[in-house]
């Protein structure tokens, strides 16, 4: 089969992204691959849809150091293919990156997995959950007991009256957001800097203030679902613990943190259960919960990182289970003939 990665730019990934290493375990197993960025899609007079595809110059790859220097050297090519060549899409960019800089292209994976979708392809994540998951305020469509107390404004009065009733303090984010940018604990409404870091997040919009949980000083736990189910392999969960670095209150993995190894428990295992209704009717086939404490902090349905971590930490080839459970979605559409939506398919 063949798998096209949409990215945000292809000069933006890295070696140690899971896309890299998702794409690695498709190669090892024989199938092609190519990726795909915003500006990628044509959509013609005929009303056929075609992609601009880049493709590596090799397709025997057994490192990922080997594939990413290709992907990025002057080797690749760029092929036009009518969006019907391909059996799976995988939406893997973050529209954050995009909404400052290039507004435009945002929203250009939902719009055009729709189109793909429409003609038969296999869109991942679904595309019409992902348009309603565009920032975090999809957060809030997830059961009340599996998250912090949270307020959602752009006034600074209403954050300053929140922030007075958390007696643990807050952590203050934009709405629109990833990767911990412009993320701050705030102890008291009484702060000197509160203007000015009210002024920082605002600037991208919306913000949210979250009662702030003291597990958080440890870090979270990045735990991953596939098909609505913790991701295992090998009887091991894809989870680990990000530990934020020395002063850091921020635990993502390129903000300075570290992961480290856990032991999922009950109460992991309950907050996955929690939501796994709602992932399921969304179409979201592969996420990351990130869990603090019996709470959840927030589901990362668009790029969900941290598999080549997993796989280096276990010695367990998690973005191959990924690949695997691909090839069991095609296999069920040619069985359905049809029958299914994009959305059943996504979390069979």
């Amino acid at each position: 089969m063949r798998i096209a990665f949409f990215v945000n730019s292809i000069k933006g990934e890295t070696v140690n992204y899971s896309t890299t290493h998702l794409a690695l375990a498709a190669l090892s197993r024989g199938h092609d691959i190519c990726y795909l960025t915003p500006g990628d899609f044509v959509l013609r007079p005929d009303d056929s849809l075609l992609v601009r595809a880049l493709t590596l110059p090799a397709s025997n790859y057994k490192k990922a150091e080997t594939l990413f220097k290709d992907l990025q050297g002057k080797e690749t090519k760029v092929e036009t293919l009518d969006v019907s060549e391909i059996d799976i899409l995988l939406l893997r960019n973050d529209p954050s990156e995009d909404s400052a800089d290039r507004p435009w292209a945002a929203q250009v994976g939902a719009i055009f997995g729709r189109l793909a979708a429409a003609r038969g392809v296999i869109v991942l994540n679904d595309p019409d959950g992902l348009a309603r998951a565009q920032n975090k305020l999809y957060f809030q469509d997830f059961p009340a007991s599996v998250r912090p107390e949270t307020l959602i404004a752009k006034s600074l009065d209403e954050i300053r009256s929140f922030i007075e009733q958390q007696k643990k303090g807050v952590i203050l984010k934009p709405l629109q957001g990833s990767g911990g940018k412009n993320v701050f604990k705030i102890a008291s409404p009484k702060e000197s800097n509160i203007k000015q870091i009210f002024e920082a997040v605002s600037e991208e919009g919306y913000l949210i203030a979250q009662s702030f949980m003291p597990e958080a000083s440890e870090g979270d736990v990045r735990f991953f679902l596939m098909n609505g189910v913790p991701l295992q392999r090998e009887g091991k969960f894809a989870a680990f613990r990000r530990a934020p670095a020395k002063g850091e209150i921020r635990s993502n993995i390129h903000a300075g943190g570290s992961a480290v190894p856990i032991e999922v428990n009950k109460t992991m295992l309950d907050i996955a259960e929690t939501v796994r209704p709602k992932l399921v009717q969304d179409g979201m086939f592969l996420v990351g919960l990130d869990i603090v404490g019996d709470k959840l902090l927030e589901i990362n349905v668009f790029t969900p990182g941290g598999l080549n971590n997993l796989s280096q930490m276990y010695e367990v080839d998690f973005p191959m289970s990924v690949i695997e459970a691909l090839e069991q979605k095609v296999e069920i559409k040619k069985g359905y003939r049809g029958a299914l939506s994009n959305r059943e398919l996504a979390t069979l």
